[in-house]
């Protein structure tokens, strides 16, 4: 992973003296509270429903378990005893009292890490696939790439005060786990005819109030261009972004009101001016940022010999069988595996892990996976280069410390934002929704027998739950000061994205279950042999589960 130099070090350092000094002239009543918002927002602090709120950048999702510990430090001294994992592969604390923020920030700079661009109208965290590097298939590893975004867009001049906030993810792979099309700046490495790695282009993706799936821009960009390309983008989106009206000023607004065609002829034209300055990537460049993500040394392993050793144990351990279905992904290198670690037993907001599961995390990643942990945009963890010969032990570990739910994908592995426990923006609660539906799913043979499935929950239209991709989405809406709920079926932010489409009129908060218990039925009976919930509905469409759940009878 990446290491700070000298330079960034005391840039970080810097940050957090100049923060300090802000955030005592505010508490002092030197700083009126106009002031001192866009202060605070460029230091990652909200002020939340009940508490500030602190959202730690993790760039690409990569941290490491010194890292890891220092999150359990803060978690259970300056917070309540917990963190949480978000969609876009960072860390928020939902409890730290405005006056103890800078010594959190400060804290986090002793392990090099930051709370800088987790808000605000600029570019924010850059996301990839959380098994990037290890995949098998992957073109090419994309966190050099995302590093390279990072170093170009933190503290960028020109990108600091954009028309509204801006989202970048890549991914290396022809199928998509980065939901590259539902964001701003969507990039996919890919090959050319003479075997050169380039990047194909999407720009204008988006949930939100106006959800929509990115354009192609640019189907094949070379690679030492990406940040001239990304400049020209950005400057465009800069120039005439709409800055009167926060709803109408993402990109993707206007890249519709323009048309793909219009705005990729812009950004062509803006390109020409700027292509060939200084911002070319230089092969010493790129080989630089490179060398951060060599492969750990791994050893060489008798691949046969494990997968006959783990369906032994699969088959003496009905349980262990089931995590190593659901919560294990094939590596590139024999003898290893990808874990991921749950973060979704019932009865827990998706996404919490407390102080004391940091420390195991941690403590896990030290002993079976070379020191580093990755936090997906599911808002689970993973382990990326475990022997398989540890599964066993590691699995036997990771139950006991309450993360080894064998759920991935499935019904219940579901995304969830922190809704109206805690944000000040949603419309509706999130997480008793969630924990209700984890409690009538409680039959995991059931669940298994569902295969792949996706439900997303957000509390309000900001989407941060994505509900909007979800193969059942369920948005928290407000009626004259009550909770309803609107569900919408058929999304998906896989390489095939679509954005789903609402059921009909919102039900109460009682009602989910039943509704959810509606909609699986119709699938389940429509279903051929082992389709898939999101194919059987883009076979059979909106009608028969809409017919079911406003049945007379509901």
């Amino acid at each position: 992973m990446y290491v700070y130099n000298e330079n960034d070090q005391k840039i970080i350092e810097e940050r957090v003296t100049q923060f300090r000094s802000q955030t005592d002239r505010y508490l002092a009543g030197e700083l009126a509270e106009d002031e001192f918002l866009p202060l605070r927002l460029q230091n990652g602090l909200y002020i939340q429903r009940l508490a500030p709120m602190l959202r730690i950048a993790v760039p690409y999702g990569l941290l490491n378990s010194k890292q890891f510990r220092k999150l359990a430090h803060i978690a259970r001294t300056y917070d309540k005893g917990y963190c949480h994992i978000t969609t876009r592969q960072n860390i928020q604390f939902n409890w730290p009292q405005l006056e103890e923020v800078p010594d959190i920030l400060g804290e986090l700079a002793e392990v090099q890490m930051h709370a800088v661009q987790t808000s605000g109208n600029c570019i924010r965290n850059t996301t990839t696939d959380q098994f990037a590097g290890v995949a098998q298939d992957e073109h090419e590893d994309p966190r050099p790439w995302c590093e390279i975004i990072r170093q170009w867009s933190t503290f960028h001049p020109e990108f600091a005060f954009l028309p509204r906030k801006f989202k970048i993810a890549v991914c290396g792979t022809q199928g998509d786990r980065a939901a590259i099309q539902v964001h701003d700046i969507g990039l996919q490495i890919v090959k050319n005819d003479d075997g050169e790695v380039g990047f194909k282009v999407l720009v204008g993706g988006g949930l939100g109030r106006t959800p929509v799936i990115g354009s192609v821009i640019r189907e094949f960009l070379p690679k030492e261009h990406l940040l001239t390309y990304l400049d020209a983008i950005l400057r465009v989106y800069n120039r005439h972004g709409n800055r009167a009206n926060k709803y109408k000023a993402r990109i993707k607004i206007l890249v519709r009101a323009w048309t793909p065609e219009v705005f990729a002829h812009e950004v062509e034209s803006e390109w020409d001016y700027i292509k060939d300055t200084p911002s070319i990537l230089t092969d010493e460049e790129i080989n630089r940022v490179k060398g951060f993500f060599t492969a750990p040394d791994y050893q060489s392993l008798d691949d046969g010999e494990a997968d006959i050793e783990l369906k032994q144990r699969s088959d003496e351990n009905i349980a262990f069988g089931k995590w190593l279905q659901r919560n294990i992904t094939a590596h590139r290198v024999p003898g290893y595996a990808a874990v991921t670690l749950s973060l979704k037993p019932t009865g827990v907001a998706p996404g919490d892990v407390t102080d004391v599961q940091l420390d195991v995390i941690a403590d896990l990643a030290d002993q079976y996976s070379y020191g580093e942990i990755r936090a997906t945009h599911n808002q689970n963890l993973v382990l990326a280069d475990v022997k398989k010969s540890d599964l066993f032990e590691l699995w036997q570990k990771a139950k006991a410390g309450g993360f080894a739910t064998p759920n991935i994908g499935t019904l219940t592995d579901m995304i969830c934002c922190p809704g109206g426990d805690f944000c000040s923006l949603a419309n509706a609660k999130s997480i008793p929704i969630a924990e209700a539906l984890q409690r009538k799913f409680d039959d995991m043979d059931y669940v298994y027998d569902l295969g792949d499935l996706s439900l997303n929950i957000s509390g309000c239209m900001n989407a941060c739950g994505h509900h909007h991709v979800g193969n059942i989405g369920i948005l928290g809406v407000d009626k004259k000061g009550d909770e309803f709920y609107q569900v919408q079926l058929g999304g998906s932010s896989d390489s095939d994205a679509t954005l789903g489409n609402v059921l009909g009129p919102s039900f109460g908060r009682d009602e989910m279950p039943e509704v959810i218990e509606k909609i699986l039925d119709i699938y389940v009976e429509n279903r051929n042999g082992d389709e898939l919930f999101i194919d059987t509905y883009r076979r059979i469409g909106l009608t028969p589960f809409k017919e079911s759940v406003y049945a007379k009878d509901h």
